[in-house]
């Protein structure tokens, strides 16, 4: 799907560019020069016509170019999202776990009532988000 939307983004450029050289074609040369031009009944309105067609496809190519920088911008800010998200993550993580150790720690070194509670504390928050970290 996304080569069909890149080469529908390389349409309005290519259609204007190719808008621009009939538009200078039939500006700058006459039947005299060409004798295709001679087979057109006015190759000025023709031109004119042209030059309205051409003016169309920058309006969509600068829609089409707008769509895309906005797209890109987007991404970008969701990529930054993501990132900040699994920063907070990865901070909430360390300090579960640093409050684990220090509760087993302070258990270890005494074995108090104080320090089983903390503990208890500490493996309560670990059961409760044990999936998510």
């Amino acid at each position: 799907m996304s080569r069909w939307i890149n080469l529908l983004a390389l349409l309005p450029n290519t259609s204007l560019t190719l808008l621009i050289i009939s538009i200078a074609f039939f500006r700058f040369y006459d039947e005299t020069d060409f004798f295709l031009l001679g087979q057109l009944a006015s190759p000025r309105l023709w031109s004119n016509r042209l030059t309205v067609a051409a003016l169309l496809g920058a309006v969509v190519n600068l829609g089409v170019e707008w769509n895309r920088r906005n797209r890109e911008t987007d991404r970008l800010a969701q990529a930054e999202q993501r990132k900040a998200k699994e920063t907070e993550r990865a901070a909430r993580r360390t300090r579960i776990e640093v409050e684990r150790d220090l509760a087993l720690l302070n258990f270890l070194a005494d074995p108090s009532e104080q320090n089983r509670h903390i503990l208890a504390q500490a493996i309560a928050v670990l059961s409760e988000y044990r999936d998510s970290l």
